[in-house]
């Protein structure tokens, strides 16, 4: 599937690249991950079973991310929660269903924190695909060595090498401190709606004692939570995307 070329919507003065496509409700709203972009081979997946559908679909890149404006150095869990709580206000109507790949699963559980502040009820379910909420504090801070914290103080960053990218992964002293205001784990999390979690117990990054504290942490919801034993972070093959597709599927069904 060849990719339309995006629009752009300015965010706080961040041009953010958006791709949406008009359709039936729920509609579904991709949220990449940490150093994604919407050109994924997930959200291209959720693109062609949405087009099949006749249902919208709605993807964008967070600034310094794909082809979004803004240095990805000068992002945080704020800033990039702002500007997915934007381009959800601008673009969608009716109920929907938010997507989240790792890092897009901690913004899809705060958008819905601050939907439901504000009276918007229109998230009707949640798909999270091995979730990393609070990875700065849970999962980056208590590993950090001594030369990460000296770069941290000294440099306001530390680069580590990624397996998902030539580049570096930079973690800012401004990510780490800005995501301990955006902790959602701390308590009871109430989403309002069913949640499906697909989680890889062969996954590096996010292991899945993070996933199952997290299922501990919606008591109040209709939660399942799909262990992959072969599965890793990606979770990016044909059988991983089948998954994908039916846990999305099966909660769009309850939301009409």
């Amino acid at each position: 599937m060849t990719a339309t070329a995006p629009t752009f919507l300015d965010v706080d003065g961040s041009r953010i690249a958006v791709r949406h496509t008009s359709g039936a409700t729920p509609g579904i709203v991709w949220l990449g991950g940490y150093k994604s972009d919407m050109l994924g081979t997930k959200a291209e997946m959720l693109a062609d079973w949405t087009a099949r559908e006749g249902r919208a679909f709605l993807r964008h890149d967070y600034s310094g991310h794909g082809e979004s404006g803004g240095a990805f150095a000068d992002g945080t869990i704020s800033k990039w929660l702002s500007q997915s709580l934007a381009v959800f206000r601008h673009f969608t109507k009716g109920t929907q269903i938010l997507v989240g790949s790792s890092m897009g699963a901690w913004i899809a559980l705060r958008m819905v924190q601050e939907l439901r502040k504000a009276g918007d009820t229109n998230v009707v379910g949640l798909v999270l695909l091995a979730p990393a909420p609070d990875f700065t504090s849970e999962l980056v801070e208590p590993v950090l060595t001594k030369a990460q914290k000296r770069d941290l103080a000294e440099k306001g960053f530390f680069a580590e090498p990624s397996d998902y990218s030539t580049e570096a992964y930079i973690y800012t002293r401004a990510l780490i401190e800005d995501g301990r205001d955006n902790r959602v784990m701390t308590g009871p999390i109430d989403t309002h709606c069913p949640v499906h979690i697909l989680q890889g117990l062969a996954d590096p990054d996010v292991p899945s004692s993070h996933a199952l504290r997290l299922v501990g942490l919606l008591p109040a919801d209709d939660v399942t939570l799909s262990l992959i034993p072969d599965g890793d972070h990606r979770l990016s093959r044909p059988q991983d995307l089948d998954m994908l597709v039916r846990a999305v599927g099966d909660i769009a069904g309850r939301g009409k």
